[in-house]
Protein backbone atom coordinates (compact mmCIF):
# COMPACT_ATOMS: atom_id res chain seq x y z
CA UNK A 1 0.00 0.00 0.00
CA UNK A 2 2.81 2.39 0.90
CA UNK A 3 4.52 1.62 -2.40
CA UNK A 4 1.35 2.52 -4.33
CA UNK A 5 1.03 5.80 -2.44
CA UNK A 6 4.66 6.62 -3.14
CA UNK A 7 4.18 5.89 -6.83
CA UNK A 8 1.09 8.12 -6.90
CA UNK A 9 2.64 11.10 -5.14
CA UNK A 10 6.05 10.56 -6.70
CA UNK A 11 9.58 11.16 -5.43
CA UNK A 12 10.26 13.75 -2.75
CA UNK A 13 12.94 16.33 -3.41
CA UNK A 14 15.89 16.47 -1.07
CA UNK A 15 15.83 19.82 0.81
CA UNK A 16 19.43 20.54 -0.20
CA UNK A 17 18.65 19.77 -3.83
CA UNK A 18 15.50 21.90 -3.65
CA UNK A 19 17.46 24.88 -2.31
CA UNK A 20 20.12 24.52 -5.00
CA UNK A 21 17.49 24.39 -7.76
CA UNK A 22 14.74 26.46 -6.17
CA UNK A 23 13.56 27.89 -9.49
CA UNK A 24 13.14 24.46 -11.09
CA UNK A 25 11.27 22.89 -8.20
CA UNK A 26 9.48 26.00 -7.02
CA UNK A 27 8.01 27.16 -10.33
CA UNK A 28 5.31 24.45 -10.71
CA UNK A 29 3.96 25.05 -7.21
CA UNK A 30 4.06 28.83 -7.67
CA UNK A 31 2.11 28.63 -10.94
CA UNK A 32 -0.47 26.34 -9.34
CA UNK A 33 -0.83 28.88 -6.53
CA UNK A 34 -1.36 31.71 -9.04
CA UNK A 35 -4.06 29.66 -10.79
CA UNK A 36 -5.82 28.96 -7.48
CA UNK A 37 -5.86 32.66 -6.60
CA UNK A 38 -7.25 33.58 -10.03
CA UNK A 39 -10.06 31.02 -9.71
CA UNK A 40 -10.97 32.14 -6.20
CA UNK A 41 -11.14 35.78 -7.29
CA UNK A 42 -13.26 34.83 -10.31
CA UNK A 43 -15.89 33.45 -7.94
CA UNK A 44 -16.93 36.99 -7.03
CA UNK A 45 -16.85 38.43 -10.55
CA UNK A 46 -19.26 38.21 -13.50
CA UNK A 47 -18.64 35.49 -16.08
CA UNK A 48 -20.83 36.81 -18.88
CA UNK A 49 -22.55 40.03 -19.96
CA UNK A 50 -25.34 40.58 -22.44
CA UNK A 51 -26.71 43.90 -23.63
CA UNK A 52 -29.96 44.12 -25.57
CA UNK A 53 -30.44 47.20 -27.74
CA UNK A 54 -33.83 48.27 -29.10
CA UNK A 55 -35.46 51.55 -30.16
CA UNK A 56 -37.74 51.59 -27.11
CA UNK A 57 -34.75 51.16 -24.78
CA UNK A 58 -32.33 54.02 -25.50
CA UNK A 59 -29.99 52.91 -22.69
CA UNK A 60 -30.35 49.23 -23.55
CA UNK A 61 -31.12 46.32 -21.26
CA UNK A 62 -28.25 44.65 -19.44
CA UNK A 63 -27.88 41.20 -17.92
CA UNK A 64 -24.92 39.77 -16.02
CA UNK A 65 -24.29 36.11 -15.25
CA UNK A 66 -22.23 34.96 -12.29
CA UNK A 67 -21.41 31.34 -11.55
CA UNK A 68 -24.43 31.13 -9.27
CA UNK A 69 -26.74 33.99 -10.20
CA UNK A 70 -28.27 36.20 -12.90
CA UNK A 71 -28.52 39.93 -12.26
CA UNK A 72 -29.62 43.03 -14.14
CA UNK A 73 -32.67 43.57 -16.36
CA UNK A 74 -33.52 39.87 -16.50
CA UNK A 75 -37.25 40.40 -15.87
CA UNK A 76 -37.52 42.98 -18.66
CA UNK A 77 -35.64 40.74 -21.10
CA UNK A 78 -37.83 37.80 -20.13
CA UNK A 79 -40.86 39.96 -20.82
CA UNK A 80 -39.68 40.65 -24.36
CA UNK A 81 -38.70 37.01 -24.92
CA UNK A 82 -42.18 35.93 -23.79
CA UNK A 83 -43.73 37.52 -26.87
CA UNK A 84 -41.60 35.42 -29.21
CA UNK A 85 -42.12 32.25 -27.16
CA UNK A 86 -38.74 31.95 -25.45
CA UNK A 87 -38.64 30.52 -21.94
CA UNK A 88 -37.45 32.52 -18.94
CA UNK A 89 -33.71 32.93 -18.64
CA UNK A 90 -33.98 31.82 -15.01
CA UNK A 91 -34.88 28.34 -16.27
CA UNK A 92 -31.53 28.00 -18.05
CA UNK A 93 -28.57 26.28 -16.36
CA UNK A 94 -30.37 25.88 -13.03
CA UNK A 95 -28.17 22.94 -12.01
CA UNK A 96 -25.02 24.72 -13.15
CA UNK A 97 -25.84 27.78 -11.06
CA UNK A 98 -26.62 25.60 -8.04
CA UNK A 99 -23.31 23.71 -8.10
CA UNK A 100 -21.08 26.33 -9.76
CA UNK A 101 -19.48 27.68 -6.59
CA UNK A 102 -18.91 24.18 -5.19
CA UNK A 103 -17.31 23.05 -8.44
CA UNK A 104 -14.94 26.01 -8.36
CA UNK A 105 -14.00 25.26 -4.75
CA UNK A 106 -13.40 21.64 -5.75
CA UNK A 107 -11.12 22.86 -8.54
CA UNK A 108 -9.09 24.87 -6.03
CA UNK A 109 -8.73 21.81 -3.79
CA UNK A 110 -7.69 19.69 -6.77
CA UNK A 111 -4.96 22.19 -7.68
CA UNK A 112 -3.81 22.25 -4.05
CA UNK A 113 -3.48 18.47 -4.13
CA UNK A 114 -1.76 18.56 -7.52
CA UNK A 115 1.01 20.68 -6.00
CA UNK A 116 2.01 17.68 -3.83
CA UNK A 117 1.92 15.11 -6.63
CA UNK A 118 5.19 14.74 -8.53
CA UNK A 119 4.01 12.21 -11.10
CA UNK A 120 1.89 12.29 -14.23
CA UNK A 121 -1.21 11.74 -12.06
CA UNK A 122 -1.16 15.47 -11.37
CA UNK A 123 -2.40 15.95 -14.94
CA UNK A 124 -5.73 14.28 -14.07
CA UNK A 125 -6.34 16.91 -11.41
CA UNK A 126 -5.29 19.87 -13.53
CA UNK A 127 -6.83 19.11 -16.95
CA UNK A 128 -10.50 19.51 -15.86
CA UNK A 129 -9.67 22.99 -14.60
CA UNK A 130 -7.84 23.86 -17.82
CA UNK A 131 -10.92 23.11 -19.91
CA UNK A 132 -13.42 24.78 -17.58
CA UNK A 133 -13.71 28.09 -19.55
CA UNK A 134 -14.37 26.17 -22.77
CA UNK A 135 -16.97 23.99 -21.05
CA UNK A 136 -18.63 27.11 -19.61
CA UNK A 137 -18.98 28.71 -23.04
CA UNK A 138 -20.13 25.45 -24.63
CA UNK A 139 -22.78 24.97 -21.95
CA UNK A 140 -23.91 28.58 -22.44
CA UNK A 141 -24.16 28.07 -26.21
CA UNK A 142 -26.15 24.84 -25.85
CA UNK A 143 -28.66 26.43 -23.49
CA UNK A 144 -29.16 29.45 -25.76
CA UNK A 145 -29.47 27.17 -28.77
CA UNK A 146 -32.07 25.05 -26.96
CA UNK A 147 -34.10 28.10 -25.97
CA UNK A 148 -33.87 29.72 -29.39
CA UNK A 149 -34.81 26.62 -31.36
CA UNK A 150 -37.70 25.60 -29.11
CA UNK A 151 -40.00 28.61 -29.15
CA UNK A 152 -43.56 28.36 -27.88
CA UNK A 153 -45.85 28.14 -30.95
CA UNK A 154 -48.67 29.70 -28.89
CA UNK A 155 -46.72 32.90 -28.18
CA UNK A 156 -48.24 36.21 -29.42
CA UNK A 157 -45.49 36.77 -32.02
CA UNK A 158 -44.76 33.13 -32.81
CA UNK A 159 -45.64 33.60 -36.48
CA UNK A 160 -43.36 36.62 -36.84
CA UNK A 161 -40.18 34.97 -35.54
CA UNK A 162 -38.57 31.79 -36.78
CA UNK A 163 -36.46 29.62 -34.45
CA UNK A 164 -32.93 30.97 -34.16
CA UNK A 165 -29.68 30.49 -32.22
CA UNK A 166 -28.79 33.46 -29.99
CA UNK A 167 -25.14 34.50 -30.02
CA UNK A 168 -23.19 33.42 -26.93
CA UNK A 169 -20.21 35.70 -27.67
CA UNK A 170 -20.35 38.62 -30.07
CA UNK A 171 -23.08 40.57 -31.79
CA UNK A 172 -26.38 39.07 -32.82
CA UNK A 173 -30.04 39.84 -32.87
CA UNK A 174 -33.41 39.32 -34.41
CA UNK A 175 -35.72 41.87 -35.94
CA UNK A 176 -35.20 45.29 -34.38
CA UNK A 177 -33.44 43.82 -31.37
CA UNK A 178 -29.62 43.65 -31.25
CA UNK A 179 -27.69 41.68 -28.62
CA UNK A 180 -24.05 42.12 -27.67
CA UNK A 181 -22.61 39.29 -25.57
CA UNK A 182 -19.17 39.58 -23.98
CA UNK A 183 -17.15 37.47 -21.52
CA UNK A 184 -17.04 38.78 -17.98
CA UNK A 185 -13.99 39.47 -15.86
CA UNK A 186 -14.46 36.17 -14.02
CA UNK A 187 -14.33 34.14 -17.23
CA UNK A 188 -11.27 36.08 -18.38
CA UNK A 189 -9.49 35.30 -15.10
CA UNK A 190 -10.47 31.62 -15.39
CA UNK A 191 -9.06 31.59 -18.94
CA UNK A 192 -5.80 33.14 -17.72
CA UNK A 193 -5.71 30.48 -15.00
CA UNK A 194 -6.02 27.80 -17.72
CA UNK A 195 -3.01 29.23 -19.54
CA UNK A 196 -1.04 29.38 -16.27
CA UNK A 197 -1.93 25.74 -15.58
CA UNK A 198 -0.60 24.63 -18.97
CA UNK A 199 2.69 26.33 -18.09
CA UNK A 200 2.59 24.67 -14.66
CA UNK A 201 2.29 21.23 -16.27
CA UNK A 202 5.25 21.93 -18.55
CA UNK A 203 7.45 23.04 -15.64
CA UNK A 204 6.12 20.15 -13.55
CA UNK A 205 7.26 17.66 -16.18
CA UNK A 206 10.64 19.33 -16.49
CA UNK A 207 11.22 19.27 -12.74
CA UNK A 208 9.95 15.85 -11.72
CA UNK A 209 10.09 13.54 -14.74
CA UNK A 210 13.87 12.98 -14.35
CA UNK A 211 13.33 12.05 -10.69
CA UNK A 212 10.52 9.65 -11.58
CA UNK A 213 12.72 7.96 -14.19
CA UNK A 214 15.58 7.77 -11.73
CA UNK A 215 13.40 6.12 -9.08
CA UNK A 216 12.00 3.70 -11.63
CA UNK A 217 15.50 2.73 -12.72
CA UNK A 218 16.50 2.17 -9.08
CA UNK A 219 13.48 -0.07 -8.48
CA UNK A 220 14.22 -2.05 -11.62
CA UNK A 221 17.88 -2.56 -10.70
CA UNK A 222 16.93 -3.58 -7.16
CA UNK A 223 14.43 -6.10 -8.47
Amino acid sequence: MTALIDRFFGPRVNPLEASRHSLRYGTPGFLLLVARVLLLVSLFLPYWHMELQAPQYPDGLHMTAYLNALTGDVAEIDGLNHYIGMRSLYEAAEIERTVGVFVMIAFVVMLELAAYIHTRWAVLLVVPVVFFPIVFLLDLHLWMRHFGLNLDPEAPLSNAVKPFVPTAIGKGGIGQFVTIATPGTGLILASIASFVLVLALLFHRRAYLPLVKQNKALRTSTT
